[in-house]
């Protein structure tokens, strides 16, 4: 620790004599310093010793010696050492008692002893405590070490809460809370989660200091590129000392090592991820299952589903990756945390997900998704979109991407932010017919019966529904329109002149059947 007034006091080679303040010994001192100046505070920056031997002072008025030691102590000076037998045989009465009134230590200095003596013990202290703080954070920087090489991250967490005898917690790129330790804190750090959020948006590196009723708590970004891709976070009783601050950044350097990949083992591993995509697109199952080896192996062993994204809109130059990072990033943290597999691979200008079926990081995209569009400021749409396969295996990987992608193109018509492939299969297919495409060939192929109905001389549209709706039953049909059967039998042969298709062909009928649906109910 740092030298203290005590600690000279009790130097024997200084000879030092307490005169007032006995009970604020125990203050730290910074420096030592002389000063013969009648106003010595502006050259000040508080926690020093003032050596003086009183030579522009008044030290026996009183008054005077009342508003320069209320100076002083004003500046922060923690004491002041009088040398006696200089300017003054003993420290005058005057100084003593406004010393007392201000409760700052007066420390009576021998003529014997230099003021050179007191500043070379201060300094030696501030050395040998400087040199016992980095000392300590080599130590500290070794057995993080070597917790973190043994056990990971939570191994040197434990370490860390223990260096600076309070707590220590760690997020993902998402802002959860991976670990901590002790284990009570994990409640303290979730409360933390909305600072965590203000952290991630700085640019890393960043800090960020919370201060609590029960604790101090230090935020700081982990990772090596802009966007930080986990916290740490350290809770203590106080401010930090230098031994615990060396702990603090070792640990940040360790955790960012484990837990930031290297840009090419990435790489690497995004090559692999999309090798075996296409590997089962193009229905090769157990290349993909060699070249997957123990990376994606587990993953392709049980059901999965296959997640379809792109951007709602036109990405601006530059930032063509920028609306997926929020996206990877939380299926990234949920399957790491429930240790699943995963496999994320840009396709294009798509992200195509391969992830376990019901798992977490199924969860964490849908529920991504969903967040984003719910959002303030995407009040006009939502900003990405994202189509969701099936349940399927190695085997029918290439139908479910088809079913992933006919999803994705549900949901850029529709304006919804998702949509499951089940939602389709599970629907009606009416609605797919509100298409712009669709709805022109409609009115293209029933055009001509339009026309003819608007001369007055038949009602053929309406005859045509009647007779499509009774799949062709003549007497049910008539009986519907309220004419003979005769008479429809006759506006079916125009029908079949006008269009020049026959309604013998079951596709021209179905053609016909979804042409009146998709046109307007007066139809």
């Amino acid at each position: 620790m740092p030298p203290t007034l005590a600690s000279l006091v009790q130097h024997s080679a200084l000879k030092l004599t307490v005169r007032a303040g006995e009970d604020r010994l125990d203050t730290p001192v910074r420096w030592a310093h002389v000063s013969e100046l009648a106003d010595p505070v502006p050259y000040m920056e508080g926690g020093e010793l003032l050596l003086v031997t009183a030579l522009q002072l008044d030290a026996e008025n009183p008054d005077a010696m009342r508003r320069y030691v209320k100076r002083l102590a004003g500046a922060g000076v923690v004491g002041l050492g009088f040398a006696v037998g200089v300017n003054y045989p003993d420290i005058p009465e005057a100084l003593v008692a406004a010393a007392t009134e201000e409760d700052l230590p007066l420390i009576e200095v021998p003529r014997r002893t230099p003021f050179l003596a007191i500043s070379k013990a201060v300094s030696a202290a501030i050395a040998a405590d400087q040199y016992r703080a980095v000392t300590a954070g080599f130590a500290a920087q070794r057995e993080l070490t070597r917790q973190a090489l043994g056990d990971g991250p939570e191994g040197l967490l434990g370490a860390l809460a223990g260096q600076v005898d309070g707590w220590a917690a760690l997020y993902d790129a998402s802002g959860a809370v991976v670990a901590t330790a002790p284990e009570w804190a994990a409640r303290r750090a979730a409360r933390l989660t909305p600072d965590v959020d203000r952290l991630r948006e700085r640019t890393a590196p960043a800090s960020l200091v919370v201060a609590g009723a029960e604790d101090r708590v230090e935020l700081h970004s982990l990772g090596t590129g802009r966007r930080p891709r986990a916290a740490l976070a350290v809770g203590t009783a106080s401010t930090l000392g230098t031994a615990e601050r060396y702990a603090v950044h070792s640990a940040i350097a360790l955790l960012t090592l484990t837990t930031e990949r290297s840009r090419s083992l990435h790489a690497a591993e995004a090559r692999i991820g999309a090798a075996v995509l296409r590997m089962l697109l193009a229905a090769e199952p157990d290349h993909a299952r060699a070249v997957a080896g123990d990376l994606y192996g587990g993953l392709l062993d049980a059901p999965f589903r296959l997640v379809v994204a792109e951007s709602a809109t036109p990405p601006a130059a530059g930032e063509e990756g920028a609306w997926s990072a929020g996206l990877v990033d939380a299926v990234e943290s949920a399957a790491a945390r429930f240790g699943e597999a995963l496999l994320v691979v840009p396709y294009g200008e798509r992200l195509v997900l391969l992830v376990a079926d019901g798992g977490a990081a199924q969860r964490a995209a849908v529920e991504h998704v969903a967040a984003a569009a719910g959002s303030p400021e995407q009040a006009e749409g939502p900003a990405l979109l994202a189509g969701l396969s099936a349940p399927a295996g190695t085997v029918a990987a290439a139908p479910a991407y088809k079913q992933a992608e006919q999803a994705l193109s549900v949901a850029r018509r529709r304006g919804k932010a998702l949509v499951e492939h089940e939602e389709l299969a599970a629907g009606s297919v009416l609605p797919l017919l509100a298409d712009d495409a669709v709805r022109a060939f409609a009115d293209g192929l029933l055009r001509a019966l339009r026309e003819h109905d608007a001369t007055g001389r038949g009602d053929l549209v309406a005859s045509l529904r009647a007779w499509l709706s009774r799949h062709g039953q003549w007497d049910a049909a008539a009986a519907d329109l309220g004419v003979h059967r005769h008479t429809l039998r006759y506006r079916m042969r125009r029908v079949e002149e006008i269009l020049g298709r026959s309604l013998d062909d079951p596709d021209v009928r179905m053609e016909l059947w979804l042409s009146l649906k998709a046109t307007t109910p007066a139809d």
